[in-house]
């Protein structure tokens, strides 16, 4: 093995994980109050270790992880220091592998993530208010060729 590889969530992961998780939606979620993260971040640490989780690593070390229900994709989170390196993709491209079709909500205010997921063939399908933050959430779905 290479010392990169995706591979499910281990009890061990869970730290690195949570600081994955923290540290990337407070870097890509600015317009959101800090505080917000910060606050549910005791509920995500509780149930993160009961949904399909998918850890991205690095010589042992999680960089990245992706939460599936279904083929929703509750979250896909890479380190702030590691984005722009292609572990997203990889991680998209792992859960394209488990599913024909997938969908997701963003922040419309989000333009990175935004950008990144038009760019890997997904399309919008809604707009919402997200009703604990009071932003436009876009959802968007992808279909494989099968």
């Amino acid at each position: 093995m290479d010392g990169k590889a995706v591979r499910p969530f281990q009890a061990g992961d869970l730290d690195a994980v949570m600081e994955i998780w923290l540290s990337a939606n407070l870097q890509a979620h600015s317009f959101i109050p800090e505080e917000y993260w910060r606050e549910n971040a005791r509920e995500v640490r509780r149930l993160l270790p009961e949904a399909a989780v998918y850890v991205r690593e690095e010589d042992g070390v999680p960089v990245g992880f992706i939460g599936l229900q279904g083929n929703y994709i509750a979250g896909l989170f890479v380190r702030p220091d590691r984005q722009s390196c292609g572990i997203g993709g990889e991680l998209l491209q792992f859960a394209r592998e488990q599913n024909s079709c997938l969908c997701l909500s963003v922040y419309k205010k989000n333009e990175r993530a935004l950008d990144f997921y038009l760019r890997q063939g997904f399309r919008i399908k809604a707009w919402r208010t997200d009703e604990n933050t009071g932003e436009q959430e876009v959802s968007m779905s992808w279909r494989g060729e099968r």
